[in-house]
């Protein structure tokens, strides 16, 4: 028997598994403005060409790769929507669709973005001094600089309102004492927005130069998600900033939640993506994957299971367009907000599952896509406020009695 014979059918084909399939039943993104539709090319470019290529090294090896960090504000795709002098205009529905296609590509990918734009930038952006955002705006939106948004803690988690860190008003400034947790890009970049209690009792906001001395941080090894960004565990040891770090526009948490409320919606944006991209998968792995002498595609199991998908995917999609568009016109509300968030990492989770099962053995490896997608929901669902947190938030909507402890 020969080699070429005891090779025949052995050999497992190579996977096509990236090409876009713009999966769009419900026309949801028909119509949308051409202006809109060239950010999201420019991300969807960005992710085929430049990301594509090395992302399952950087996510397995737990590698942050700021140069596709810093090539994303080359891009103008690091700013979410928020307006920066001597930026073109960028609305909330071509911002959506960049997180879109960017957590498509890759979940931490994403997460560089919701750090970066949606909670560093648009804190000096909704709370800063004018000099404030003279000072940062423009280099945290070209990449120039990165920035970091401190709020969580150890020991409260999504009880943000309980945070334990202190600014102590001193002569010139303020002494920040405290601890932070899961913070993006907290150890890597320039400045944080820490969010510290202040000698009033409240929440306010000050931005921390991460050389500053007393500010030490320290990377959070052994994620099994997200792992193409760092985050940092921080000690604040009596760092220094004078009166003009602290923003005039951050004195109560009700600040905070202006900020929070913002990205909630980004986050769901993100899901989508995520989702996005393990019905793509799986609609190319079951055409080319060849089991029991057909494809995949030709089993009505797998048939029932993407059309399952693609039911899933089209309501998500129309939903958060739906809630876009409310925000847009001033008109969402912080459990609707809470709803999009709710029902995106839900339903993003839920696929997910679907398609690492689809795949059998080849879902989990990296190569095939799947796994990376699979993992990096898992922090995307907690993250901005847990299921259960944003279930609070809609329970205490619909009854108006609140459940919160």
């Amino acid at each position: 028997m020969t080699s070429a014979h005891l090779r025949l059918g052995t050999a497992e084909p190579e996977y096509e598994l990236w090409e876009p399939l713009d999966p769009d039943v419900a026309g949801v993104f028909r119509d949308v403005p051409a202006a809109d539709r060239a950010y999201r090319d420019r991300a969807r470019a960005f992710v085929q060409d430049e990301l594509r290529p090395v992302i399952d090294g950087f996510w397995d090896r737990a590698e942050y790769p700021l140069h596709l960090a810093r090539r994303l504000g080359e891009l103008d795709l690091l700013r979410d929507g928020i307006d920066v002098p001597g930026f073109p205009e960028q609305s909330l529905t071509a911002a959506s669709l960049v997180t879109m296609e960017l957590s498509r590509g890759d979940g931490s990918i994403g997460t560089i973005v919701g750090v970066q734009g949606g909670l560093a930038l648009r804190s000096i952006a909704l709370c800063g001094s004018p000099e404030q955002r003279d000072r940062w705006l423009e280099p945290l939106a070209s990449g120039a600089e990165l920035g970091a948004f401190a709020l969580t803690e150890p020991t409260h988690g999504s009880d943000s309102v309980s945070l334990e860190t202190r600014a102590r008003a001193v002569d010139g400034g303020y002494l920040i004492d405290g601890h932070k947790k899961w913070i993006g890009s907290g150890g890597v970049g320039q400045v944080s927005v820490v969010w510290a209690r202040g000698d009033d009792g409240q929440v306010q906001g000050f931005l921390v130069p991460q050389d500053a001395p007393g500010y030490r941080a320290r990377t959070i090894e052994g994620k099994v998600s997200l792992r193409a960004i760092w985050q940092a565990s921080i000690e604040l040891d009596g760092v220094f900033v004078p009166e003009a770090a602290r923003m005039p526009g951050a004195s109560t948490f009700a600040d905070t939640a202006r900020v929070l409320q913002a990205t909630r919606l980004g986050v769901a944006w993100s899901a989508l993506g995520h989702a996005t991209a393990v019905y793509e998968t799986s609609v190319h792995y079951a055409r080319q994957r060849v089991q029991f002498g057909r494809p995949l595609a030709a089993s009505p199991i797998v048939q029932n299971r993407l059309a399952e998908m693609l039911s899933d995917l089209t309501g998500l999609q129309s939903l958060l367009m739906q809630l876009t568009r409310a925000e847009e016109r001033g008109e969402l509300s912080g459990p609707g907000a809470s709803l999009g968030k709710y029902t995106a990492t839900r339903t993003a989770r839920r696929m997910a599952a679907n398609a690492r099962d689809l795949l059998g053995g080849n879902g989990i490896l990296l190569e095939n896509r799947v796994a990376r997608h699979f993992a990096d929901i898992e922090a995307l669902h907690t993250y901005e406020g847990t299921e259960t947190v944003q279930a609070l938030i809609i329970g205490r909507d619909i009854t108006g009695l609140s459940a919160f402890a």
